[in-house]
């Protein structure tokens, strides 16, 4: 075939492909759509949609990639869509941006060994975005004051945020959750970004980074993941601005206007999830005991400030997907009552 040829075949091809996205059709499962393709807007930082693909026949959830210059590299993000919702719509709907732990990606909430999610969010008439975290804690990296990539927050506040909701109706009723770290990123995120959430919901998150034995257990946790830890935040008692900065219990004051939901086990013991022989010295119960802690310090903060926190302090349980699952329903009504959110038939 010659050059000319080959030409107009890509022509013709381009030409469907964008008639198609036009007449409001979706691209076959497990297949990809170029960003070109389907016109997407670009975020304020340059960040753009390379691609999107449906993950089922349904057609109720999506990916899209993101070149990030935030982050300087390519991520994912996984959209639960309501029933009802449409590419080419003229209304937006209240949105919840879902945050997973560390050591673990975007795909994390709709996993069915860790919730029910999916199912949940299909009752009512509201999104759920879940962004790629990586081991990234939810900050701008301090990077020994240089500052530079990746910059997570940046890249979940300002990219993620303005792509959804210029090409796929996410809407300004902003809600966040989280487990562990996420749970940490969720309740730091309305401090970073007054106004931008009504409601935040964090499952197991340290809530206050300079309690004592904190830091450690951060420096910790960050260093099992292969990256140096003091260049998230920066060292604790040396750049200590730069913690509080951070640190959800020292933001709460910049965020009256936000509704929390905290939960934490407390006691380091096995719960009713959990085989009652675990050994006292398994890390999941320890931590918990400890972040714990945090919880019950953040809340009473709050209450102090007259911030409208509802609380779960359950004592025995294990940091664990079985009681975030459950602690995620307890919290799923107050918070779409805060959205605005609406049940679907």
């Amino acid at each position: 075939m010659s050059i000319q040829a080959r030409r107009r075949v890509a022509r013709r091809a381009v030409t469907i492909v964008t008639a198609t996205v036009a007449a409001g059709a979706v691209a076959p499962l497990s297949a990809a759509v170029p960003a070109e393709a389907a016109g997407f807007r670009k975020a304020d930082t340059g960040a753009r949609i390379l691609s999107h693909r449906w993950l089922n026949k349904g057609k109720t959830a999506f990916d899209f990639d993101v070149s990030s210059p935030s982050l300087g590299a390519v991520q994912r993000v996984r959209v639960l869509v309501p029933k009802g919702w449409k590419s080419r719509s003229n209304r937006s709907w209240p949105t919840v941006y879902a945050y997973h732990g560390g050591r673990d990606n975007f795909t994390s909430w709709t996993r069915p060994r860790n919730t029910d999610l999916p199912a949940l969010a299909r009752k009512w008439g509201v999104m759920v975005v879940m962004p790629e975290g990586a081991n990234g804690s939810y900050t701008n990296w301090y990077n020994n004051g240089r500052g530079g990539t990746p910059k997570w927050e940046d890249f979940h506040l300002r990219e993620v945020r303005q792509l959804v909701e210029r090409n796929f109706h996410a809407g300004g009723a902003r809600a966040t959750m989280g487990i562990s770290s996420g749970a940490q990123g969720a309740c730091t995120y309305p401090g970073r970004a007054p106004g931008m959430f009504r409601y935040a919901a964090c499952f197991s998150g340290v809530l206050s980074m300079s309690s004592p034995g904190i830091p450690a257990l951060l420096m910790y946790t960050n260093s099992g993941n292969n990256q140096n830890p003091f260049a998230i935040w920066g060292i604790p008692w040396i750049h200590k601005a730069n913690w509080d900065a951070h640190d959800p219990i020292a933001l709460l004051p910049r965020m009256r206007g936000t509704r929390f939901y905290i939960s934490s086990g407390t006691t380091g013991k096995p719960g009713p999830f959990d085989p009652p022989n675990m050994k006292p010295w398994d890390i999941g119960l320890i931590s918990e005991r400890a972040i714990g802690m945090t919880a019950k310090e953040f809340a009473a903060r709050a209450r102090v400030l007259g911030i409208p926190v509802q609380t779960h302090i359950y004592g025995n349980g294990r940091h664990s997907w079985p009681y975030w699952k459950r602690e995620m329903h307890t919290a799923w009504p107050s918070m779409m009552k805060a959205l605005g959110a609406k049940r679907v038939r």
